[in-house]
């Protein structure tokens, strides 16, 4: 609870930097409130505690995946300093990249659906603003739109489910929707599956699965790269650890009914993603057709669900989100460079800057799922835990489209070994900008060699 007001504060803060001339130190002060929100999150690790009439909850679910979204915003904020620093409108920047961050707090801590709602419309009104905030880029604009229209409609229907289970159940409370469901499974009314099921659409949009994943090409794509960045590691986080806390603590006892949507939906998911990556020339463009592929990955947790598949899908979206943010640094400097994103503006990448390189590959090959990268354990744990739910089937399926997600992540890899196409360019031009570089680079590896230190956390 602490951790969401300070995060608010902290968001608030910014927003009023210019009225009390904060705004030079309002970098530092958003890093010092993220640490803090960071250090009282952990304290609250062992405790089992609900507020606000039982709408929010701490345990150490909630702990875990809070603490991974500071940590991520935190290490986002080190790699995105020019990116405030060159607009007009900074301070709007940090409050609207810090509200997100309450919002997506706010979604691993529901125990009710009106916080699950509320946390999800902070998150994504204020994400709506951000893709649209390259203000003389009509793909930024086009991006915020196409996010914004499409965002709305999958409100309606997360709104409209959420009613119509209410109208079954009369409550908003998960652990009463449980009861209820289990204490009337085999009288629901057909309307309360019809709900579950719109709820079930209103989440997976959020996660770009298909058949809901239609807008996120464009809108990863013509965003600014650092809000791309943000989307594809924080905000995904954030909508997994809503989706799989309402799904098996709210409908666990109609779960013969939910899985295997979720089942098919992970299927066709990783097969689309990593098949239309493969065309792809647009660096940025391929990894958002990428993030389509492990949402997919991700979904079988939901899939085969129980204690092995929450630690599975921990582990996953840790890996992802750290491969996730050492990509998209490099892509940053070299569009910064070249003023490109293709793939082929990595050509040279190992001649100018042999570590940027080496901690490329090491991202690929966690997202690919190649060891040593963490990826690979990322991979093995949900690939067990599936196999263990009776779904060898789909694991098959997730092995097949694997091999074609790494054609596409080597391509990247051969390319930054090869000989450069611009000469007399410079990458990480200041020391500063290869600290994020570093972290992701080291906690790929060690992730890969020492995973135990993560998995069976829950």
């Amino acid at each position: 609870m602490n951790t969401i007001v300070i995060l608010s504060v902290t968001g608030i803060a910014a927003m009023m930097s210019d009225v009390f001339k904060l705004k030079k130190t309002l970098y530092g002060l958003s890093l010092l409130g993220l640490l803090i929100a960071l250090v009282f999150s952990v304290c609250d690790w062992g405790q089992y505690a609900s507020y606000f009439n039982q709408m929010v909850l701490t345990d150490n679910y909630a702990v875990v995946f809070t603490s991974m979204l500071i940590g991520m915003t935190f290490l986002w904020f080190l790699m995105s300093k020019d990116f405030f620093s060159s607009h007009s409108s900074a301070s709007e920047h940090y409050a609207l990249i810090l509200f997100s961050l309450t919002g997506g707090v706010m979604m691993t801590n529901f125990s009710d659906l009106t916080i699950l709602f509320l946390g999800l419309e902070i998150l994504s009104i204020s994400l709506y603003i951000l893709a649209g905030s390259d203000k003389g880029n009509l793909f930024s604009n086009e991006a915020s739109l196409k996010y914004f229209m499409i965002g709305s409609f999958a409100t309606g229907f997360l709104l409209f489910g959420i009613a119509l289970v209410y109208g079954a159940t009369s409550t908003f409370n998960l652990k009463e929707i449980s009861d209820y469901v289990q204490g009337h499974n085999g009288s629901l009314p057909t309307y309360f599956y019809a709900g579950t099921l719109m709820i079930l659409t209103g989440l997976t949009f959020k996660v770009s699965a298909v058949p809901f994943h239609f807008w996120a090409p464009d809108v990863y794509d013509g965003s600014p790269t650092l809000v791309t960045t943000y989307m594809l590691s924080v905000v995904k986080m954030a909508a997994f650890a809503a989706l799989y806390r309402l799904f098996i603590n709210c409908f666990a006892p109609v779960y013969e009914f939910w899985i295997p949507v979720f089942a098919i939906m992970s299927a066709v998911t990783m097969l689309l993603g990593n098949i239309t990556a493969v065309y792809q020339k647009s660096l940025k463009r391929m990894l958002a057709y990428s993030s389509i592929a492990h949402a997919g990955y991700m979904l079988m947790a939901l899939a085969s669900p129980g204690i092995a598949s929450k630690n599975a899908l921990v582990f996953y979206l840790l890996a992802y989100a750290i491969a996730t943010l050492g990509v998209f640094n490099v892509l940053y400097q070299v569009h910064k460079v070249t003023g490109r994103e293709e793939i082929k503006s990595v050509k040279g990448l190992f001649r100018k800057n042999p570590f940027a390189a080496i901690t490329l590959t090491l991202c690929m090959l966690s997202m690919a799922g190649i060891p040593p990268a963490a990826g690979f354990f990322g991979k093995y744990y949900m690939f067990v835990s599936t196999i263990n739910g009776g779904l060898t089937w789909l694991v098959l399926i997730a092995v097949l489209s694997s091999l074609i997600g790494v054609y596409f992540y080597f391509k990247v890899i051969i390319a930054a070994f090869q000989e450069p196409e611009l000469e007399n360019t410079a990458y990480y031009r200041q020391p500063s900008d290869l600290t994020v570089l570093y972290i992701c680079g080291i906690l790929s590896l060690l992730l890969g060699i020492l995973p135990q230190f993560v998995a069976g956390l829950l």
